[in-house]
């Protein structure tokens, strides 16, 4: 599905918002793509990210999740206005074992309120990648409120 952004600058003002999320700079979590409705983001595989058996944590998984669905809903909002998550459903389909953890969120209903996105989180494992969770999500867009701290 295409959508159209609000925006035209979305693209810069995404990579800025996610510059300034501390938890993804902790976690060592990088933006790949950004499109209008779509962001990928990219997280390698360190120990201190991992559980018990040496897995990706289900919280790290969780978290590249949110923030890939969160950021795919803000590219189609004005520039004046920014993005809260109201509610996640996640599955976790497999263990979250490999190198590098791929979440890819896309919008699949915008809305002048409330949007819903579809995530998808991939583990890549000796040049292989695969399913290991499936998140669906809704945001809501905070009119007039800049993507600032306050």
């Amino acid at each position: 599905m295409e959508f159209k952004a609000a925006d035209p600058d979305f693209e810069a003002r995404t990579r800025a918002s996610f510059a300034r999320q501390g938890i993804m700079g902790l976690m060592g979590a990088r933006l790949g793509r950004v499109e209008a409705g779509l962001v990928e983001i990219l997280l390698p595989y360190r120990d201190d990210l991992t559980q018990q058996h040496g897995f990706f944590h289900a919280g790290v998984t969780s978290t590249i999740a949110d923030s890939a669905g969160g950021y795919a809903a803000f590219t189609l909002f004005p520039a004046a206005a920014s993005v809260l998550t109201t509610e996640y459903k996640i599955n976790l389909l497999a263990p979250a074992d490999g190198r590098e953890l791929r979440a890819l969120g896309r919008v699949v209903k915008p809305g002048r309120t409330l949007t819903v996105c579809d995530v998808e989180v991939f583990v890549e494992k000796d040049g292989r990648e695969r399913l290991c969770a499936k998140m669906l999500q809704s945001l809501i867009t905070l009119h007039g409120r800049a993507d600032t701290r306050a």
